[in-house]
């Protein structure tokens, strides 16, 4: 069950910001966004789960989707996850299938969600406030917030920004294992382009809104192509497991 886009065009007032962007998004499979600061890459996730005006198709498993399809298939979870709530985590977790929810809760839903938290080593801080706990950790607890619903696709604004070395690999590891798994259709922005290199099965390349390249991250992450997207001079090497490996050089004027 893919995700596909025709067309997709989104504009602040006169600006556009997302020009005619086409893509395929298959299922079981990771696509990453990258581009630099103001490329269109938060815009276009929030505009795939219905977070704002578009114009365009968003089609799934060969559906078209309207807005509220989006809202009830698509998980997405921002960059901005500083807020502030009394909330307890394991209430905040529970809020990712608060339409199943009933005026009582189950044990059963319960004890999911704890599990869903012992994926991140979240357990001892399920009584905890949300305003209680650091930011990497409140990232962490919206993402087990996003993976509890279970959906269909999964979208992610940088969801390894305010974590630690080890964090970013154990949740990098988990999705790649779960859009595996489950055939889950996960796109996520990124700016780390090495670790975007060793998790993601396919790379979309931005700049001012166009999609400058696609296909796999051997294809994309290639000196002219973040020439076109970054504006600098890049050297690439293949790791051991033909992973491309940047190391930025200096900036192009």
């Amino acid at each position: 069950m893919s995700l596909h886009i025709k067309n997709l065009t989104v504009a602040y007032g006169k600006t556009p910001v997302i020009r005619a962007f086409d893509d395929h998004w298959p299922e079981g499979q990771i696509t990453t966004l990258i581009g630099c600061n103001g490329a269109g890459k938060s815009t276009l996730l929030r505009a795939l789960a219905g977070l704002g005006p578009m114009r365009g198709v968003i089609s799934f498993s060969g559906a078209a989707l309207s807005p509220k399809d989006q809202r009830r298939q698509i998980a997405y979870m921002p960059q901005d996850t500083g807020a502030q709530s009394s909330l307890t985590v394991l209430e905040v977790v529970l809020l990712g299938r608060l339409g199943s929810l009933g005026l009582r809760l189950s044990a059963g839903i319960a004890d999911a969600a704890m599990a869903a938290l012992d994926t991140f080593g979240l357990t001892s801080l399920h009584a905890r406030q949300l305003d209680e706990i650091s930011g990497g950790q409140r990232q962490l607890v919206f993402l087990t917030q996003a993976l509890f619903r279970q959906p269909r696709v999964l979208l992610l604004d940088e969801p390894t920004a305010a974590l630690d070395l080890r964090h970013q690999l154990l949740v990098l590891d988990r999705l790649q294992k779960i859009s595996r798994q489950n055939g889950t259709t996960i796109g996520m922005a990124m700016h780390d382009l090495n670790l975007a290199a060793q998790f993601a099965d396919r790379i979309v390349g931005l700049n001012g809104g166009h999609k400058i390249a696609s296909g796999p991250p051997v294809d994309v992450l290639t000196a002219n192509n973040l020439s076109s997207m970054y504006g600098i001079e890049a050297k690439i090497t293949l790791d051991a497991e033909n992973h491309p490996q940047v190391q930025p050089i200096r900036a192009v004027e």
